[in-house]
């Protein structure tokens, strides 16, 4: 059962991929101004954390199975939406619809894989579904970018849409035995949801702030960096694309395992830190070999901080209270996509600065969260 909420998962985020090369060209094939395209490409991220917080409160509230099954359909349907699609303020409606029904799925679905694992494997079933999103950001873009040269926008958003609608009618009936006798029951004493009193959702927060924060200022700053070296724009690419292999390798391969036998504020700490520590590498090296290392030293930080932030909101949390829990989490994903290019850009950092000022950012909160102890609920 694992295995289908994990290509679930796939999906979701293959979803969230495709979009990233052809949206911005899309808006502006519709008459959108400079200022409409970037709304247009930022207005999924803004409804998408809306629509985390909804699934988390939603979950808690009527379980995941629920709110799972109309996160597939709904999104299903909002992508085969774009092909009435004929105007920049329809685009933004669309994106809207897009974002907050698509942020429906991945609470529910992780909240439903996190009640079905054990306690002692929750950092190897996190570092596999940290594997099959790093697998759909690299598959998402080449597949969407590809087929724009064949086929249109909305039929290329129609395939994705049409797969999780079927993926939908799936879960039906595979899902529906889980939806209700799929967790043991648990008393347990109430755990508070406030960030700033429960220790470990405030790391599991911050480092999905800050592991996105990092992913904006790479995706603002690298072909910037490339461009200004005089390497071509498909290095840009192939360095992207050895950060993702090198962190499904590890999340993939038995290294694993580290992230249970290791507590995750070590495993969390050690790879925000190695994260910061390659873009100030990146601020300063020219060669295109050093690139490439800066980009493999990201993702081993990457690989180890995607799993120990997901240990950290289980064990901090109880099985009741975990949809909430996810809804804030992927809230702070999507809060932090935005927030690393637009910071930079409200700071008119350049280049060398902007690596420079997120590596110390990184590597500063990797210090903090070593000094701030957390109380585990097990013990």
């Amino acid at each position: 059962m694992r295995y289908f909420i994990y290509i679930i998962i796939f999906l979701s985020f293959f979803d969230l991929f495709t979009q990233l090369p052809i949206m911005s060209t899309y808006a502006e094939s519709l008459g959108a101004s400079a200022f409409l395209t970037g709304l247009a490409v930022g207005m999924y991220s803004f409804s998408n954390t809306f629509g985390n917080i909804l699934s988390g409160v939603w979950t808690d509230r009527s379980g995941p199975y629920r709110v799972l099954i109309v996160g597939l359909f709904a999104t299903g349907i909002s992508l085969l939406l774009y092909s009435v699609v004929n105007s920049p303020m329809v685009l933004l409606a669309v994106r809207f619809i897009h974002g907050l029904v698509g942020g429906f799925i991945v609470p529910a679905a992780f909240t439903f894989l996190s009640n079905l694992m054990k306690k002692e494997k929750r950092g190897q079933s996190s570092a596999i579904s940290g594997a099959l999103i790093g697998i759909a950001a690299i598959s998402g873009p080449a597949f969407s970018g590809i087929l724009a040269n064949k086929l249109t926008v909305p039929i290329i958003f129609s395939i994705t849409g049409t797969c999780l609608l079927l993926l939908g009618f799936i879960s039906l009936v595979v899902l529906k035995h889980f939806s209700n006798n799929n967790v043991e029951k648990e008393e347990t004493h109430h755990v508070s949801l406030q960030l700033f009193q429960n220790i470990g959702l405030l790391k599991s927060y911050a480092g999905a702030f800050f592991l996105m924060f990092a992913q904006g200022v790479i995706a603002y700053l690298l072909p910037l960096k490339v461009q200004e070296l005089g390497f071509g724009t498909h290095i840009t690419g192939t360095l992207l694309s050895t950060f993702g292999i090198v962190a499904v390798l590890l999340f993939l391969l038995p290294t694993n395992r580290v992230f249970d036998l290791v507590s995750p504020d070590y495993t969390l700490a050690f790879g925000i830190s190695l994260m910061g520590t390659s873009l100030l590498l990146l601020s300063s090296v020219e060669d295109m070999l050093f690139l490439y290392v800066s980009m493999a030293f990201y993702g081993v930080g990457f690989a180890f901080l995607f799993p120990s932030i997901n240990s950290l909101l289980i064990d901090s949390t109880t099985k009741k209270e975990r949809g909430k829990a996810y809804g804030y989490f992927y809230a702070f994903f999507s809060i932090g996509t935005v927030g690393g290019s637009s910071l930079l850009g409200w700071l008119d950092l350049g280049i060398q600065q902007g690596f420079i000022f997120t590596g110390i950012i990184l590597i500063l909160f990797a210090l903090l969260s070593m000094v701030l102890k957390r109380k585990s609920l097990y013990h």
